[in-house]
């Protein structure tokens, strides 16, 4: 009977360690090793939030991460002219769609899409919360190949400490203001740094075939940026 209860027992602790060890990039996200893209497009992002100024802002940003996870990114600037004139600058209308125009036009293997669902600043507090959904579909086959749902609570105080009252009230304006004019592109970068930190290595970087091992966050996280 004790070693019964001691086979279950170990069991049991062996499952818990095995879960506590999180997942490996290669387990979270199998299709980006399987079609290894090289290419990617960055779409205009949809902008279901209240700012309306973090769509334009925000789509300038999300080229950094990806060139520095080892990818090629295809400039911003001559893309959006492009899907501009293509009459492409709305993405909901091909997120759920055929991609594979994309492949033909800009020889891109993946096109990125991000939906901002939400951009709120708190000035109690000196922090923007944002929620971001980032999906990276394969213009072969349309299948999603990596995805992330993060919430990301972005610290904008001025980082001043003081021991008197009146100073902690003037830091605490200080950090308001701070936190209302708060560009948005700092902010972005950020967020991207912070959502997308678990990116299967790409062509171009030296973990190259050999990052699948490492930890990888799950689909949908909370994250704190500074």
């Amino acid at each position: 009977m004790k070693k019964s209860v001691i086979f279950t027992v170990a069991v049991a602790l062996a499952a818990f360690l095995f879960a506590s060890c999180g997942t490996t990039k290669n387990a979270a996200f199998p299709k980006m090793y399987e079609e290894d893209p090289v290419v990617m497009l960055v779409m205009p992002p949809i902008n279901n939030s209240s700012a309306a100024d973090a769509k334009d802002y925000f789509y300038t940003t999300m080229s950094v991460p990806v060139v520095e996870a080892g990818y090629y990114v295809l400039p911003p600037a001559m893309t959006m002219a492009t899907l501009q004139r293509e009459s492409a600058y709305d993405s909901e209308m091909f997120i759920d769609g055929d991609l594979k125009k994309f492949g033909s036009l800009f020889g891109a293997d993946v096109a990125i899409f991000t939906i901002i669902k939400s951009w709120d600043k708190s000035l109690v507090g000196s922090k923007i919360v944002i929620e971001i959904e980032y999906i990276f579909k394969s213009t072969k086959t349309n299948e999603i190949l990596y995805h992330r749902d993060a919430k990301i609570t972005c610290d904008t105080s001025t980082g001043v400490s003081t021991n008197s009252l009146l100073g902690t009230l003037v830091v605490a304006v200080a950090d308001a203001i701070k936190t209302a004019a708060s560009d948005y592109v700092p902010v972005a970068v950020k967020c991207n740094n912070a959502a997308l930190t678990d990116l299967p290595a790409g062509k171009y970087s030296a973990k190259h075939g050999a990052d699948g091992v490492e930890k990888a966050m799950s689909e949908n996280v909370k994250l704190s940026a500074k």
